[in-house]
């Protein structure tokens, strides 16, 4: 899904979608992450990369994947793409599963395979052995039928992407395969065959002895029905509850087995079955269920923050291109947090053209200065595994690394100081980055003075637009936002009114400390009234 823009920019998003070959492939589909001729279909487990805790995503991750664990879906937020292709690939599938239905789909889907795991589970904790296997018998009926309901529920579905097309295709070719019938043929013979068993048990005393039914009375219905008429209303009932363990006793065991020995043509029928169909799950649908659970817990993450009035969309990624912005953007990670708790959500927005390239943000302390670095970090990231982003409009770049400098408490195992701790880090990330990089600079040199902060300041930004590297500094130092045509100066604003009340937003303007003066002096105790208190008897 790629488009052609300016010369050398090549961008996927929801303007660029001609020209997309969506038939139905089931020779090729593999994956709902990963378009056919792609590697990383596995999901192989990464490292966590070293920006998330920065910027919040460690967080925000935490809370996508909790209840999830089974699936291990860490890997998929950690690792960003390198191609247009996949991302394209990916928001299809996303746009598809905001389908109500199609999500009803495949949750339901989930919820089978939950059971048929569960089941297998079950039958690894047990010691019986017909009991074993018949709770192997249960999971794999389960299978099946999860399997061919979810068939069946997509091809009534609405779809469009490459990847729910693509599987589609290849659970309809699955369902009538060899395999496939044969599984359901055998599920259905050797459950017929144990529900046509019959047996008598004899007790006299401690002694229980199995025997094969030979048309024997039940007395059990003769029994009930001549005690009903004794019945004289409801009652309370007496009986106590026991609990009933899934592992039978030893004298059930027994029983199974003498009913087995009764039976070896059904019983062994059992074992066969078992051991032919030891690896009945399809590795293709195994996949599915857990890469699916990537998109399905991210949109359920967003459930709550759309019911709050905040959006979100598909951005616009390019390569080639330094042209990005974002509308109605915001910090994921604390609207999560903020909606949870009841709070409000302040969007923000921000675009870079031309020759710009470092957003530098000053303004007031705790004036979401900070939230709005994070929110430029979180908005790549997110952009680059495929996922919707806030804001009502995005257009971001396919970057090859973000690196984050973050203020550091200072570490008193060492010898060295926090400026110069300060100093070897931003070091190694100008050394690292390239001009695809993304970097997000927090309140660096704060513990120095003004003009030393103003000097190695200056020199941090004329290297990055030496890079030619998108990025964000936030700075208590209101000249570095003049220092040329690559920066652009935002600030984080306080209520004309009252300049003690943040507003948090973070807009377009030059810096001139004016706004926030008051603020500043009040802070430290510097007003007028305050200094008369002070000084004056």
């Amino acid at each position: 899904m790629t488009s052609v823009g300016a010369p050398g920019t090549t961008s996927v998003g929801p303007a660029a979608t001609t020209g997309v070959d969506r038939r139905e492939d089931a020779a090729h589909f593999f994956s709902v992450l990963f378009p056919p001729g792609t590697a990383g279909a596995e999901g192989e487990r990464v490292a966590e990369p070293g920006y998330f805790p920065d910027l919040n995503l460690d967080q925000f991750v935490s809370s996508v994947t909790a209840g999830r664990d089974e699936y291990s879906l860490a890997s998929f937020f950690y690792e960003h793409l390198d191609d247009l292709d996949t991302l394209s690939y990916r928001q299809e599938v996303f746009s598809d599963l905001e389908d109500t239905a199609v999500f009803e789909d495949v949750t339901c889907f989930a919820r089978q395979m939950r059971e048929v795991r569960a089941h297998l589970e079950q039958a690894d904790e047990l010691h019986y052995r017909y009991q074993k296997e018949s709770w192997f018998l249960d999971a794999v009926s389960l299978y099946c039928d999860a399997v061919t309901s979810l068939s069946e529920r997509l091809a009534r579905g609405r779809l469009s992407s490459r990847g729910m097309l693509g599987l589609r295709s290849y659970l309809a070719s699955y369902v009538v395969s060899a395999a496939f019938t044969s599984l359901v043929s055998d599920v259905r013979r050797v459950r017929q065959a144990l529900s046509e068993v019959h047996y008598s048990i004899h007790t006299k005393g401690p002694r229980v002895t199995v025997t094969r039914y030979d048309g024997e009375e039940d007395y059990c219905a003769e029994v009930l029905a001549t005690f009903e008429r004794f019945k004289q209303g409801d009652v309370k009932d007496y009986r106590v509850s026991f609990r009933n363990p899934p592992e039978m006793n030893h004298v059930e065991a027994n029983v199974l087995t003498g009913v087995a020995t009764l039976h070896p043509e059904v019983f062994g029928g059992l074992d066969t079955f078992c051991e032919r169909h030891a690896d009945f799950l399809d590795p293709t649908v195994r996949r599915f269920d857990r890469e699916v659970q990537f998109y399905t817990g991210y949109l359920e993450h967003l459930r709550p923050l759309r019911e709050a009035g905040l959006s979100f969309c598909y951005p616009e990624v390019t390569t080639g291109s330094k042209n990005v912005l974002a509308e109605a953007s915001f910090d994921l990670a604390l609207a999560t947090k903020l909606v949870s708790e009841g709070g409000t959500v302040v969007p923000n927005h921000f675009h870079l053209s031309g020759a710009e390239r470092v957003l530098v943000v000053s303004g007031p302390n705790q004036g979401g200065k900070t939230t709005f670095a994070r929110m430029f970090g979180q908005l790549h990231h997110l952009a680059t595994i495929g996922c919707p982003v806030p804001g009502t409009r995005a257009r971001l770049s396919l970057f090859d690394e973000i690196y984050t400098h973050f203020e550091r408490e200072e570490n008193l195992s060492n010898m060295t100081g926090k400026l110069e701790d300060d100093l070897v880090r931003i070091r190694d990330i100008l050394s690292a980055a390239t001009s695809d990089s993304v970097i997000v600079v927090n309140e660096i040199f704060a513990s120095t003075t003004l003009s030393d902060a103003l000097f190695l300041g200056t020199k941090v930004i004329e290297r990055l637009t030496e890079l030619d590297v998108l990025s964000v500094v936030v700075t208590f130092v209101e000249e570095l936002s003049l220092l040329g045509p690559a920066t652009v100066s935002m600030v984080s604003t306080v209520r004309p009114e009252n300049p003690v009340e943040r507003t948090y937003n973070v807009v377009r303007m030059q810096a001139d400390g004016l706004a926030y003066a008051l603020a500043i002096a009040e802070k430290y105790g510097l007003t007028q009234e305050a200094l008369r208190k002070r000084l004056l008897p």
